[in-house]
């Protein structure tokens, strides 16, 4: 148990924490963090940290395109923002009078933040509509989702040269887990390929290994109820990820230009919410007004932290891990407001004309290059009479190395999902532009 660590400064002993045991910290390889001076889940924390996965979040979008303006929020900085509310959350929890939380039971801030910091790993270019895209033309091949590709990289393809993943924790894979059920589940249930909230059909053994080898009980049939079915830090997670996203994405909207009262009033008018004072749209009008909308979104997303609280559950693995023996409540109030936020945010600035645009030219780049890149490497035909080398090398060597056709397509879609927009700009720009190519932009 990582009680028995030490901690790294003064070589004090580090307080045991009931909160976790010998399940919670199991390694996906069975390997022991004996001897190491880190807890099981800092060097979880610091696995994805000290990753190019991670580094490359600066260049993906959240919102708006990254590197338009120095001031919008990437998937780097709101997954930053993220994990410090999942933090703040903790330790909010824990100071909760008469609370089940103590100085020795407590949920793990390391944890949380590991947890929060992963969550949006495996998000391709463009946003959401690049992984709209990619899901579409995956879809003969077990298609492409957000979070079952957070799961790949995790368990498969960072930090490891053998393509072996980070070895995560149970407790950390479980945080990052948000949808348990297979695509092809999905799909049998439906009758069609899912849209998304899957996990692809060859990370059974993950979701067996993660959910300790016990069934999902007859209540929990795949999809939605089964995806309510989370460990309390993926949970917390997930409420940091509204209240970020709620918020901090409406700041950004107000700096940009896309939001503001008067757009907002028109929309209350047309959807029926009030905008009086004390009402969650007249004090954010308000705000916006008085330009202190920073000063806003702070004071609320220190509301929504204290709007949390624990309850008892009883479930099939709430007598193996505390993990499940508690799940998160919200101030019913709170969720409504957060509700409000997000649905403004979706339909005043996500639909705008000239974000849809920018993602309907980011979704036609994802598919042109699949389909070149799709026709030397997934079929392994010529282009043009020519086998030519589009891909770096080491690409290239696994993808050809594949013997399935699916296995190919999967290989191609982890490299179109792992660029930035930036890279996947430029790379475009070589293969279909012909006024775009230097030297210097062959090192780009």
């Amino acid at each position: 148990m990582f009680a028995a660590h030490r901690a790294a400064a003064h070589g004090a002993p580090r307080m045991r924490n009931r909160f976790y045991g010998e399940f919670d910290l199991e390694r996906r390889s069975g390997a022991s963090d004996a001897g190491d001076y880190r807890s099981p889940f800092q060097t979880d924390r610091d696995r994805v940290l000290h990753t190019p996965t991670f580094r490359r979040l600066q260049n993906k979008t959240q919102v708006f395109w990254s590197g338009e303006y120095d001031f919008y929020r990437t998937r780097l900085t709101h997954s930053l923002e993220v994990a410090q509310i999942g933090k703040s959350i903790c330790h909010w929890l824990k100071a909760i009078p008469d609370g089940p939380l103590e100085d020795d039971f407590f949920i793990d801030p390391d944890l949380v933040e590991a947890v929060c910091l992963s969550h949006d790993l495996g998000h391709p270019p463009f946003g959401h509509a690049g992984e709209r895209t990619l899901n579409h033309l995956m879809r003969g091949h077990g298609g492409f989702e957000g979070n079952a590709q957070t799961l790949r990289l995790l368990t498969e393809r960072i930090f490891s040269a053998k393509r072996s993943g980070m070895d995560p924790s149970r407790a950390f894979l479980d945080g990052v887990l948000k949808y348990k059920s297979l695509w092809s589940e999905l799909k049998s249930a439906t009758g069609t390929e899912p849209e998304h909230h899957f996990i692809y059909d060859d990370q059974e053994a993950h979701l067996d290994w993660t959910m300790g080898g016990h069934d999902f009980p007859l209540e929990l049939p795949p999809g939605p109820a089964r995806d309510k079915f989370k460990s309390l830090e993926c949970q917390l997670m997930d409420w940091a990820d509204d209240t970020a996203y709620s918020l901090n994405d409406l700041s950004d909207s107000v700096r940009a230009g896309f939001l503001h009262v008067e757009k907002i009033e028109a929309w209350a008018e047309k959807i029926g919410h009030p905008t009086g004072e004390g009402t969650p749209l007249g004090d954010l009008m308000r705000a916006i007004r008085l330009r202190k909308t920073d000063p806003f979104v702070g004071k609320r997303i220190g509301r929504y932290i204290r709007s949390t609280r624990l309850e008892s559950d009883v479930n099939f693995l709430s007598a193996a891990t505390h993990r499940y023996r508690y799940r998160l409540a919200i101030d019913p109030d709170v969720k409504a407001e957060c509700a409000v936020f997000k649905q403004l945010a979706f339909e005043c600035v996500f639909l705008a004309p000239q974000l849809k645009q920018l993602e309907h030219k980011g979704s036609h780049m994802l598919r042109r290059m699949w389909e070149t890149l799709g026709e030397r490497y997934i079929a392994g035909r010529p282009i043009d009479g020519q086998y030519f080398q589009l891909l770096p090398h080491d690409a290239a060597a696994e993808i050809t190395a594949e013997s399935t056709e699916s296995g190919r397509a999967r290989l191609v879609c982890d490299f179109l999902a792992g660029m930035t927009d930036g890279y996947a700009s430029r790379t475009y720009n070589r293969l279909f532009s012909p006024d775009f190519g230097s030297i210097g932009d062959l090192i780009g």
